[in-house]
């Protein structure tokens, strides 16, 4: 039976524990307080890190772009080529010969106008972006000082080097089995133009030695690495950058990007060229009909001219209109923006 001893124990047992109750509710809201003030700052914290790093982005993208105008192939392509001057000083006699010449090197030079702008436009991206990540990171300890950024930028000379004399003669041989032996008599329209230019662009990319990514970087930063001993700090930290700018050329994403700039490189130079394909006004040929540029045909010696003209507004001495277009496609700035975002952040350089 209940007594009422029991019922004065019942309600003790009650009121402790709603001591105990109101005591752990008084303390867990506390330490609620005190997480929820901990998130706030550290949300705090990371906006302002986002913003700084946001700023510090676009003002190296900035830099990215006022380098890409400011630089031209047109000087490396005229010295690497002279051979068209040359051409000039043959005999009457060898025309023909001279006009095969022209007609190889003409599309050659046009041609690697169009590779070595995308590819510069590209590497460029990726060095100052890979700089930037860490300029952004430098805080007492620089992680990329002025003399390893020279060192590490200055390896875009082999592009200008070495790697644009390789890739002058792959394309030639490319450009030589499509249109050695093609009749300077024989007309073409703007399309078999277009087939052209895609069975050299199969053979200069299908080469299974190399890929376009050689072209980019010398290959020879292993033997410095063997030469250990003799080597600075500095000279360490260069090694070290332009192995991850490997890796990041021979990436699945700078491959489709390169690829994306290639497309739209061709497209610019094909739109370019069909202003020469129109029908005169009053002509009978249906110039506006769909397929007019594959009626309206051009005989190849009048093509080469026109063909080894474009490369002036490629990679002209003013900023090209060309190059600017690359360096605002969309797919290059998120390219940009994902290669500042691996290299910007601590956890992938500890990585």
């Amino acid at each position: 039976s209940f007594r009422p001893t029991d019922c004065i124990l019942l309600f003790a047992h009650i009121d402790l524990f709603l001591d105990d109750y109101v005591s752990g509710a008084y303390l867990l809201g506390k330490y609620a307080q005190k997480k929820i003030k901990e998130v706030q700052e550290k949300e705090a914290t990371e906006y302002i890190a986002q913003a700084r790093r946001q700023f510090h982005f676009e003002s190296n993208q900035r830099t990215c772009n006022m380098t890409g105008k400011s630089l031209s192939f047109n000087g490396s392509l005229r010295r690497k080529q002279s051979l068209v001057s040359s051409l000039t000083g043959f005999v009457p006699a060898n025309k023909l010969e001279i006009w095969e010449d022209l007609k190889i090197i003409s599309f050659t030079r046009t041609i690697v106008a169009v590779y070595s702008t995308c590819m510069l436009v590209v590497l460029l991206r990726v060095q100052l972006n890979i700089i930037g990540g860490y300029l952004y990171l430098d805080n007492s300890s620089p992680l990329a000082p002025p003399d390893v950024q020279q060192q590490y930028l200055s390896s875009i000379q082999h592009l200008l080097g070495d790697g644009l004399t390789e890739l002058i003669t792959v394309v030639k041989k490319a450009v030589q089995n499509s249109l050695g032996g093609v009749s300077l008599k024989q007309s073409l329209s703007l399309l078999e133009l277009e087939q052209q230019l895609s069975w050299i662009r199969a053979e200069v990319e299908a080469d299974s030695d190399r890929s376009l990514s050689w072209y980019l970087l010398a290959d020879d930063e292993n033997a410095l690495a063997d030469q250990a001993c003799g080597l600075t700090e500095n000279d360490v930290m260069t090694i070290r950058l332009l192995n991850e700018t490997r890796d990041m050329l021979d990436s699945p994403d700078f491959t489709t990007v390169l690829n994306i700039c290639l497309n739209r490189g061709f497209s610019r130079l094909l739109d370019n060229l069909a202003e020469f394909f129109r029908s005169p006004p009053g002509d009978s040929a249906p110039s506006a009909a769909p397929d007019s540029l594959s009626v309206v045909s051009l005989p190849l010696a009048k093509i080469v001219p026109i063909i080894n003209g474009q490369i002036n507004t490629i990679c002209s001495e003013t900023p090209s209109h060309f190059v600017q277009d690359l360096l605002l496609n969309d797919r290059v700035k998120e390219f940009a923006a994902n290669v500042y975002e691996a290299f910007s952040t601590p956890q992938e350089l500890q990585k």
